[in-house]
């Protein structure tokens, strides 16, 4: 397919599908990741067992909770899935969504400072990659 009929027919290029499916790939890493980071802090027990609806509960094991499974983890995950099935079938992501990734992860950062919300700058930039590589001509 032409550079002109996979623009005409709304398909991403083979090179933006590939980097979109590396985004993809690169948020359902960094879900792992800090997955990997909490849970062994995470008391399940207690939570099944209905500590967060008490009157006080314990501040560490709510901050864990929305580490968790209240939290990116879940989302990214499915976000990342998503973003693979995209690519998958050759689909574009809006730009947005990586100004948006963008945007958050940095207001993120300004609030706690360097943490792994600077993960995310590597999902925004084969994001905004595939889209620059789904504007550049063909080779012929």
């Amino acid at each position: 397919m032409t550079d002109t009929e996979h623009q005409r027919t709304g398909r991403a290029s083979k090179a933006a599908a590939r980097l979109t499916g590396l985004a993809g790939w690169s948020l359902i890493a960094i879900a792992a990741l800090h997955t990997a980071v909490f849970i062994p802090q995470a008391p399940w027990g207690d939570w099944t067992g209905g500590s967060l609806r008490t009157a006080e509960p314990d501040m560490e094991s709510v901050a864990v909770f929305w580490a968790l499974p209240g939290g990116f983890v879940i989302p990214g995950l499915l976000a990342g899935l998503l973003t693979i099935r995209t690519a998958r079938r050759r689909e574009r992501v809006g730009l947005g969504v990586a100004l948006a990734l963008f945007a958050w992860a940095s207001a993120c950062l300004w609030l706690i400072g360097p943490s792994g919300f600077m993960l995310f700058y590597a999902t925004v930039g084969l994001l905004v990659a595939a889209a620059v590589a789904d504007r550049r001509p063909a080779a012929s």
